[in-house]
């Protein structure tokens, strides 16, 4: 089967391929780790139309749909906005803020497909960083792809999650 990623754009068939995936990814991500209640706030706050409309449109982000043949299997937003570690908060980097894959397609050429388009969107600058929950099992990956985990820590910024930083300089 073929893996392919391709940027997304905010028509209606867009936002709905988002929707759909941030909703079923972010139920998987999430489910075992905070209250149903706090889990469908995030969804319903994060994901409605109103809001990807606007981080869709936003010059700051650029949005990206891993496919599996011609089924959406992920997604991740590469922006220049959010917190960035201390260290580095006088390095021009980009972020990945957002990047997931559902269970069943989660496999190391869906993970590459989507990294490497991030990769590639990011080589412009001094590096890129990702700021993600500390349980999540694809910390594991990144860390294989170069990214190093950042002695500082937070709590995520949307949910009630201890969150680490992970960077990746020279790209």
């Amino acid at each position: 089967m073929e893996i392919i990623t391709k940027f997304i754009i905010a028509t209606e068939q867009g936002r709905g391929i988002l929707a759909a995936l941030a909703k079923e990814i972010a139920t998987e991500k999430f489910t075992s780790l905070i209250e149903q209640q706090q889990l469908e706030d995030y969804i319903t706050k994060k994901f409605n139309d109103k809001n990807l409309i606007a981080e869709m449109n936003s010059m700051s982000n650029q949005w990206l749909v891993v496919y599996a043949g011609d089924a959406p299997v992920g997604y991740a937003c590469i922006t220049s906005n959010g917190r960035k570690p201390k260290n580095q908060e006088d390095v021009r980097m980009m972020r990945i803020a957002d990047f997931g894959i559902l269970e069943k397609y989660n496999d190391t050429a869906a993970r590459l497909s989507l990294l490497k388009k991030c990769l590639a969107i990011s080589k412009s600058y001094d590096g890129l960083w990702i700021h993600e929950h500390k349980e999540n099992p694809l910390i594991a990956f990144f860390e294989s792809e170069g990214f190093i985990m950042q002695d500082e820590t937070c709590q995520h910024e949307e949910l009630p999650l201890p969150s680490v930083f992970l960077i990746k300089k020279s790209l």
